[in-house]
């Protein structure tokens, strides 16, 4: 049944025309401009200043740009990823570095699909210092030093000590049982007494020594990680059971730390059965720790410390930034311009191109509005996580091969003929991740009255934007079933002062048509909308 009312709720949907008596510039569509060279080959990174990935490393083989930075995060174990394109020697010297933003759940991959359909590239070639921003959560952004290097540390315990675990190694794999979550504290030290009757002896007092301190190390950073984790209100709303088990793992582990109550012979028993546990216990606290921001952290926190990052390696004379954001990419850009008209402050933008975004969707028929019933069940449960990424990998084939069950989500992305098949593929199968509900949740507010609120509900972004002076080029596509052309212009655009704002609808009564995604790799975007995005840029790449 709500298939069916999904699937009928998708439909064309007219662009509107501005008021006729507004002077908004509409810019024409038919521009005659081929796209620019070839975009030239990547050089290899040169890294000065920023974490360098291993060459072999797979997250380095994922990203496809000329080099791969990490920024981190004011108040927070957040490293966001920063793909960085250089301008080509080639094209005129720009005075300000170029931002892009992704939409919501995405990564930097729909900005760099392939070599022959790369948004980024094509603006590094026309001279633009490019970077792509992966804000928390998305893409290659990590969160800090997760367990999972403590755990790598236990297992490769035997590896460091190898003469110790030649001589009691088999009698401490032998014993090695996975312990539950649910009697973790408990297990922990009712193991220690029956450990410490096993294989001492064969360890000489400097090893002893070396192991336990190091094994210390290790227990040390854990418990630290999970004192951080308890503090504050970070498991507010979580069941309280399982709080009350990690706080008691939390509590018997820093005793027995601070006692020394644990020695080589039982560490090498127990690292097997810890680090069985840890696996299971990461699980949990991704869900619970992990997966804990909304859209707020995006502008408050992520943003302006890849704007500072970004401001320190390119050095532009004025200190400001050109931005464009797809989607939610845009929402945060018209945000930012909001909140910094509020506080009086200057948002560190030169320009602003913004693609299918908009602070209010309430005048338009968005084929998102059939998703809001889901919202307050959603809320009502504590869901704490979205899986968009794997979600979007188990329908593509329902939506692309026979019988073509959900082939009407593909128009949800791609007007039809607009993109290789191929391409279509690895974008919905790479570009998308997980992201918590409380940020959908906060996103789903430009559905109601006022549109897109901060967190505590009582802030909305679209009432100071008419106070911005940074230009905004805003850009909508014809066939856009997600953000409609209404909904670009109606109430956020018409809020800019037309002096400063400039409105385009992409696409065309006969055809060619764009969807949401098509303004970013639709197969004519680099003929048709990037030289229009380009011309607009250097207008305003002035100092």
């Amino acid at each position: 049944m709500l298939l069916n009312h999904i699937g009928a709720g998708f439909y064309w949907i007219d662009p509107p025309r501005p008021d006729p008596k507004r002077q908004t510039r509409i810019l024409s569509s038919s521009l005659n401009r081929r796209r620019a060279s070839p975009p030239f080959p990547a050089r290899h990174a040169a890294f000065h200043g920023v974490r360098m990935e291993k060459k072999g490393d797979k997250r380095r083989s994922i990203c496809t740009a000329d080099e791969l930075h990490r920024v981190a995060v004011s108040n927070s174990d957040w490293k966001l990823a920063l793909w960085r394109y250089r301008p080509s020697p080639e094209a005129p010297s720009r005075n300000h570095p170029l931002l892009l933003l992704s939409g919501v759940a995405t990564n930097a991959i729909g900005y760099d699909l392939s070599p022959e359909s790369s948004f980024a590239r094509y603006m590094s070639a026309q001279g633009f210092d490019t970077w792509i921003l992966e804000v928390r959560g998305a893409g290659l952004s990590t969160l800090g030093d997760s367990l999972e290097e403590d755990e790598e540390c236990l297992k490769n315990f035997s590896k460091i000590d190898s003469v110790i675990n030649d001589d009691i190694g088999e009698s401490s794999a032998s014993s090695a049982t996975a312990v539950g979550l649910e009697n973790l504290g408990a297990s922990f030290v009712s193991e220690v007494p029956h450990m410490k009757r096993r294989g001492s002896e064969v360890v000489t007092k400097y090893k002893e020594m070396r192991l336990t301190t190091r094994f210390m190390e290790v227990l040390t950073r854990i418990s630290e990680r999970l004192a951080g984790f308890l503090n504050g209100d970070l498991l507010e709303g979580q069941n309280s059971a399982i709080a009350g088990q990690i706080k008691d793992f939390n509590r018997r582990l820093r005793g027995m730390i601070e006692g020394q109550r644990l020695f080589p012979a039982q560490i090498l028993e127990l690292q097997d059965r810890l680090s069985a546990t840890l696996e299971e216990f990461q699980k949990q606290l991704e869900l619970m720790v992990k997966y804990d921001w909304d859209f707020d952290h995006y502008l408050e926190e992520d943003l302006p410390a890849a704007m500072e990052y970004i401001r320190a390696q390119c050095q532009p004379r004025d200190g400001k930034l050109l931005a464009i954001g797809h989607s939610m990419g845009g929402i945060l850009l018209y945000a930012k311009l909001s909140s910094c008209c509020f506080d009086g402050k200057d948002s560190g933008l030169a320009s602003v191109v913004t693609l299918a975004s908009s602070l209010d969707y309430t005048p338009s028929r968005s084929s998102l509005k059939l998703l809001l019933p889901l919202a307050e069940p959603t809320r009502a449960l504590n869901i704490p996580v979205i899986p968009v990424g794997p979600l979007m990998a188990t329908v593509h084939p329902l939506a692309s091969y026979p019988p073509y069950v959900f082939s009407w989500l593909n128009s949800q992305i791609s007007a039809q003929d607009m993109m290789d098949q191929n391409l279509f593929e690895k974008l919905v199968l790479n570009n998308f991740d997980t992201v918590p509900s409380k940020l959908l949740l906060q996103l789903s507010s430009v559905f109601q009255k006022g549109g897109l609120r901060d967190r505590s509900g009582t802030f909305f972004y679209k009432d100071h934007l008419h106070k911005s002076n940074v230009p905004v080029l805003a850009i909508a596509g014809d066939r856009d079933l997600i953000c409609p052309p209404e909904a670009v212009y109606a109430e956020t655009v018409k809020l800019i002062p037309e002096e400063l704002v400039t409105y385009k609808v992409f696409g065309e009564p006969g055809g060619p048509h764009y969807a949401h995604y098509d303004l970013v790799g639709g197969r004519l975007a680099a003929d048709q909308l990037y030289p229009c995005i380009t011309e607009f840029l250097i207008h305003h790449d002035i100092v």
